[in-house]
C-alpha cells in the first residue's frame, strides 16, 4: 500500500504527461491568434486594396489634376473630384463598342461553358458507356496544354473556315480550353451526390434529362456558380486570346484599352475610368457569388 502511494506521488509531482504539454510555438500561436492577427489581416488587406482606391480616385479626377499630382491629393481638395471624365468615356466611341464586344463574348463563352460541362460532368458521373473512365482521362490531360500551344494553329483553321476576326471565334477558343476544367470539376462535385437519391428518382420515372435538371442541376449549384465565376473572370479578363483572335471591330475591352495607352498623352482621361470599369464588374461578379464560389470550389475539389 506504501508503495503504491510512493508512486502516485511520484506521479504527480512529476507532472503532466510529455503529450499534454504545451510547446512553446503553440503558446505564440494561441496568444496571437486574438485580435492582434485580425488586426494585422485587416491592413493587410486595406493595402491590397490600395491600387484599386487609387485607380478609382484617378478616374474620378481632371487630366490635369493627374498630371501635376498623385491621387492621394484629393483628400486634401476633394473638389477635384468630378464624372467628367465618365462622360468623355461613354462618348469614346471605341471604348463603348468594346466594352459590348466584351460582353458579347463573355456571357455566351461562360453560358455554353456550364451547359456543356454540366452535362459532360454528369455523363462521366452517373452514365454508363463504353470507355467512360478513358474519356474522361483524356479530357482531365488536356488541363495541361497550354493556350500558346493552339494559337497558331487554330488561328489557321479559323482562316481557312471565316471565322478569324470575328466575335464567334473568340467564343469557340474559349469554350474549347475552358470545357476541361469544367468537366473535372463538375463531374467530381456530381459524383459526389448520393446513388439512392438517384435511384429513387428513377424509380419515380424519371429519365435522364429530368433526372439532371431536377436531381442533379440543383444540388450542384454551388459547383456551378464556383465554374461560371471562374469562366466568366478569365475570359473578361482576357488579352492574349483577343489579341490574337480579334480585328477593330470585334475587340474587347483589355484590347481597347491596351490600344488606348499607345496615345497615353493624349487620352490620359479615358484610361483611368475605362480601366475601372472593366476592373470593377468581373470584381462584382465575384462578390456576388462569393459563397457559392467557396462552397463549389472545396466540394468539388476532391472526391
Amino acid at each position: 500500500m506504501t508503495t503504491a502511494t510512493g508512486s502516485v506521488a511520484k506521479a504527480a509531482a512529476a507532472g503532466p504527461p510529455a503529450e499534454a504539454r504545451q510547446s512553446l510555438g503553440s503558446r505564440i500561436t494561441e496568444k496571437l491568434s486574438g485580435g492582434l492577427v485580425r488586426v494585422f489581416l485587416l491592413l493587410v488587406g486595406l493595402f491590397w486594396l490600395v491600387p484599386t482606391i487609387g485607380l478609382l480616385i484617378s478616374s474620378l479626377r481632371a487630366p490635369e489634376d493627374m498630371s501635376a499630382s498623385g491621387w492621394w491629393k484629393v483628400f486634401a481638395k476633394p473638389s477635384q473630384l468630378t464624372f467628367e471624365s465618365y462622360r468623355k468615356l461613354l462618348e469614346n466611341g471605341d471604348i463603348t463598342h468594346s466594352l459590348v464586344n466584351t460582353v458579347l463574348i463573355t456571357v455566351p463563352a461562360t453560358l455554353l461553358v456550364v451547359v456543356i460541362g454540366s452535362l459532360a460532368g454528369y455523363a462521366f458521373a452517373w452514365m454508363e458507356f463504353p470507355g467512360r473512365d478513358w474519356w474522361f482521362l483524356g479530357v482531365v490531360s488536356l488541363l495541361v496544354v497550354p493556350v500558346q500551344v493552339a494559337l497558331i494553329p487554330i488561328a489557321e483553321l479559323f482562316g481557312n473556315i471565316g471565322l478569324f476576326g470575328t466575335i464567334l471565334g473568340v467564343i469557340l477558343f474559349h469554350v474549347g480550353f475552358g470545357l476541361p476544367f469544367a468537366v473535372f470539376l463538375l463531374r467530381n462535385f456530381f459524383a459526389e451526390i448520393p446513388r439512392e437519391l438517384l435511384e429513387a428518382a428513377r424509380l419515380d420515372g424519371a429519365g435522364e434529362l429530368r433526372l439532371f435538371a431536377r436531381v442533379v442541376m440543383p444540388l450542384g449549384g454551388p459547383a456551378i456558380a464556383s465554374l461560371g465565376i471562374f469562366q466568366f473572370l478569365w475570359v473578361w479578363n482576357d488579352m492574349l486570346v483577343a489579341l490574337v483572335f480579334t480585328k477593330s471591330g470585334s475587340q474587347p475591352i483589355t484590347v481597347a484599352l491596351q490600344t488606348q495607352v499607345r496615345q497615353f498623352g493624349n487620352n490620359i482621361d479615358v484610361l483611368a475610368p475605362g480601366a475601372f470599369i472593366s476592373m470593377v464588374i468581373p470584381l462584382a461578379v465575384f462578390f456576388a457569388f462569393q459563397r457559392q464560389f467557396v462552397s463549389g470550389v472545396m466540394a468539388g475539389a476532391v472526391k
